[in-house]
């Protein structure tokens, strides 16, 4: 791709001086003096205020946000109708409680989500606060409905950083070392990672049996399939490093748990919500909604533009089998909250963000398949939708992670005005989650910003 058409334009990228900026070092003191060491911290950005894909920091500095709040602001920072129901829904109701009594914006929610949910007949809806609690209550029904324990997730996944959330949880030695011990009833299983783990050679469809060869031994060797309650899946894992799951495995997964009466569900906290170029990731394998269907699907992030808003909608038949008083928190389904995502789902389908985000992935991968040309570090281009990842290796023949890479990476981004993070259970990615509403002009600019900072970056660990 020729960018010599964007090289003229005006840019968005505004950096006054060193970074951080006087102002922004001295709210980090603070916020190091005050907040706990164990909260990660990607950049050192102190923003100020955000519109559309643009962070203003406290020293008037403009950056191109790659970052999205780490998956939540696919519809964009601050979009105009969705700050207008929110500050309609503030002067009218804060909170009441949905155990307590009810409110039209929590209803509105739920019907919105069964309209966009690919799940074919009724439907029902638990709204949350985060994706844990979300993918927590899919735990708790799935054991209530079938009366079994088990539950089998992946290696790779993350499911959030709560007990059963941990549990859940791949990667040890960030998410889980000295928090143990752990939930009981969680068994764990090979994700059909292709770019890793595909023996040279194979087809994608004889991996992918041979995967599915690996969860029917794990229901002899570890559990038996009448024990198990549910499988949960990210049809793209997201903090594992955007690694895709083939369609091949999903359905071949679907029949294998609906033969033993196992839920599936589709954990889509990350994934959802038009990011990967459909409404939900589970959608790219063929016929979903239509001829086949999950039994619940899990959502938080962008379903609200930023609010504390999760939910779990699922067929009605499961849902509703916890009794009355099992299910529920203060806060889950807060008004405002509620309004905020009704409004935010509203944005995503009237400006077709599914289809854009399909737009910014093959941009993203043209720019990064060119850069792979250049830099034998660069392993792995994946892209779905506009679910884009770079994986770094220190050998394209033996794939050995290159963990060294991607946080130098982040780094130079930040000082060229990009916010960015890393993934990928080594460490070895960094991952674009740039909000959908982003102009070609952005992303062209911010695709030139991200290639300087991994030029710089390959030559400092090179001379390092």
């Amino acid at each position: 791709m020729s960018t010599s058409d964007t090289d003229t334009q005006d840019t968005t990228i505004r950096i006054n001086g060193p970074l951080p900026g006087v102002r922004a070092q001295a709210i980090l003191a603070r916020r190091d003096a005050t907040s706990v060491r164990g909260l990660y911290r990607s950049c050192p950005i102190v923003a100020d205020r955000a519109t559309g894909a643009t962070v203003t920091d406290v020293d008037g500095n403009v950056f191109i946000d790659l970052a999205g709040g780490i998956g939540a602001l696919n519809a964009g920072h601050c979009p105009p109708e969705v700050t207008a129901a929110i500050h309609d829904q503030v002067d009218r109701l804060l909170h009441l409680c949905n155990i307590v009594g009810t409110y039209e914006s929590m209803v509105q929610l739920s019907e919105k989500l069964h309209e966009i949910v690919p799940i074919r007949g009724p439907k029902k809806t638990l709204l949350c606060n985060s994706g844990v609690e979300a993918g927590e209550n899919a735990v708790k029904i799935a054991r209530y409905a079938t009366g079994r324990q088990g539950i089998i997730v992946f290696e790779g996944a993350f499911h959030g950083r709560s007990l059963l959330g941990m549990t859940m949880t791949s990667k040890y030695d960030l998410y889980k070392r000295g928090f143990g011990p752990f939930a009981s009833e969680v068994y764990r299983v090979p994700f059909p990672y292709e770019y890793r783990e595909k023996p040279d050679g194979m087809s994608t469809q004889d991996f992918c049996e041979l995967r599915i060869r690996d969860l029917k031994k794990a229901l002899v060797a570890q559990i038996d399939p009448t024990s198990v309650a549910a499988v949960i899946i990210e049809p793209v894992q997201g903090e594992g490093g955007f690694i895709p799951a083939p369609p091949e495995y999903i359905r071949a997964l679907r029949e294998l748990t609906a033969q033993h009466g196992i839920l599936l569900a589709s954990d889509e906290v990350q994934t959802g919500f038009c990011r990967t170029g459909k409404m939900f990731a589970i959608e790219h394998t063929p016929g979903c909604g239509t001829e086949w269907d999950v039994d619940m699907v899990i959502m938080a992030k962008s379903i609200g533009s930023g609010l504390p808003i999760a939910a779990v909608t699922g067929k009605a038949e499961v849902m509703d089998k916890p009794h009355v008083g099992g299910l529920g928190s203060t806060y889950g389904g807060n008004p405002v909250a509620c309004a905020g995502a009704v409004a935010t789902i509203d944005y995503l389908r009237e400006h077709h963000l599914a289809d854009r985000a399909n737009e910014i992935g093959a941009i993203c991968e043209d720019y990064f398949r060119r850069w792979q040309t250049k830099h034998d570090v660069i392993g792995d281009v994946r892209c779905t939708g506009a679910m884009c990842a770079l994986e770094f290796v220190t050998d394209r023949v033996t794939k050995e992670p290159n963990a060294v890479l991607p946080p130098l990476i982040v780094e130079e981004a930040f000082q060229r005005g990009l916010i960015m993070i890393r993934a990928g259970l080594y460490g070895s990615c960094i991952r674009s989650l740039v909000p959908l509403v982003i102009t070609d002009v952005q992303l062209h600019e911010a695709m030139r910003a991200l290639e300087a900072a991994v030029d710089a970056a390959v030559q400092r660990a090179a001379s390092a």
